[in-house]
This record gives structure tokens, sequence and C-alpha cells, in this order.
């Protein structure tokens, strides 16, 4: 699955609220480091200055008017940034890119949560990545309730906030790529303790058969 021309590896993660993906990363950024191979974490919205910036603005709960138009485009916006600021300088330098969410998070909310379509999602993910795309993505999968009852006492951000319904659609695109046979696709079982996570995550890493993994 990986680019052989590329020096550096994309990994992706990618599910639903609550699903434990930051937790993830770091345990598997920790496991990835004792194998002395330069690991970047990112995430998205964010990840830039300037993505850090339209990422208050996306998850900023007193600005539920914020239209699902504006929404996707904030997101390319940072995503765009994020890929020539640090994806791709990041992959030709040889490192292991972890990015928390990217272009399929835009898939999954927007096109499928707010409803405005996969083609047009895709459409804009084109022109932000140029041709950065991951040589794998793992897909927390967790049922929306059961992530949604992992917020505890915190306050949720503009997107946690959304109803039910717009969180079932986010999930079931979620499945829809892990059904779809692509393998850059590979599941998680986002319900086991992070440890479990971790172990998972690293044997799909295995299956790249990539020079920065040797000895993972």
């Amino acid at each position: 699955m990986a680019d052989p021309a590329r020096r550096g590896l994309l990994v992706t993660f990618e599910g639903p609220e609550g699903s434990g993906k930051s937790t993830l990363i770091r345990g598997l950024a920790d496991r990835l480091r004792t194998l002395r191979s330069p690991v970047v974490v990112a995430r998205e919205p964010g990840g830039t200055p300037a993505g850090e910036r339209i990422r208050a603005v996306l998850l900023d709960p007193s600005l539920p008017e914020l239209c699902p138009e504006t929404e996707l485009l904030l997101m390319v916006a940072s995503r765009a940034q994020l890929v020539r600021e640090v994806v791709l300088p990041s992959l030709a330098a040889g490192s292991i890119v972890l990015c928390d969410r990217y272009a399929d998070a835009s898939v999954a909310y927007q096109g499928a949560g707010r409803g405005l379509g996969k083609a047009r999602v895709d459409a804009l993910n084109d022109f932000a990545l140029a041709g950065a795309t991951p040589d794998l993505t793992l897909l927390c999968l967790l049922p929306p309730a059961a992530g949604r009852r992992r917020f505890g006492s915190r306050d949720p951000d503009r997107l946690e906030r959304e109803p039910a319904d717009f969180h079932e659609r986010v999930y079931a695109a979620y499945l829809d790529m892990a059904a779809s046979g692509d393998p850059r696709f590979r599941t998680l079982d986002a319900s086991v303790p992070p440890a479990g996570q971790v172990e998972q995550a690293v044997a799909h890493l295995r299956r790249l058969e990539h020079d920065l993994l040797t000895g993972l």
C-alpha cells in the first residue's frame, strides 16, 4: 500500500466523537518512537497557527449559525494549510505522520452529516491535498451513543452538540468506508481499552512493510 517513492509515511485516524483517536495516537506515537523513527503528530482541523485559528471558529459553540458550506470550506482551508506546512515537508523528510482526522472526516461530517454529498467534498479535498493521500487510514469504530457517554462533565464543542441523527449519519459514513473494500481503510474496535487499540493499530501498520516500521 505504501508509495515506494515517498520517503515518509502518512497514517490518518478517523471515527465518531469519543472514539479515542487522540489517546490512540499518543500511545502509538510512543510505540513508534522506540524504533527511533521520526514521528510527527498532527490534527484536523488545526495543526498549524492558521489552522488552529480556523479550528477555534469551527468548534465554537457560540456560532451555531455557521452554515454547512462555510463549515466545509473552513475545514478544507485548514487542511490545505496543514498539507503544505506540515504533511508534505514531513513526508519529504522521511517522517511518519500520524494525523487525527484528515480528508475522510469531511466526507463523513460535511458530506454525510451535513448532507453536502461526497462528490462535492471529494472535489475540494483533491484541491486541498496536493497528492498527499494517506498510506493507511485507521477507522476507530464506536457507536455514537457510546462515544457521547465518554464526554463526562466537560462542555461539548459545536460539532459534539449536534443532535443524535447527525452523529448517526457520520457513523454510517464511516461504516460505508469500512465496507468499501478500499485496502487503505482498516478498522479498529474502539470499545476496547487504549492499550488494545494500540495493538490493533500496530498489527495494521506491520502489513505496510515500510522501512520506517522495521522492528515494530
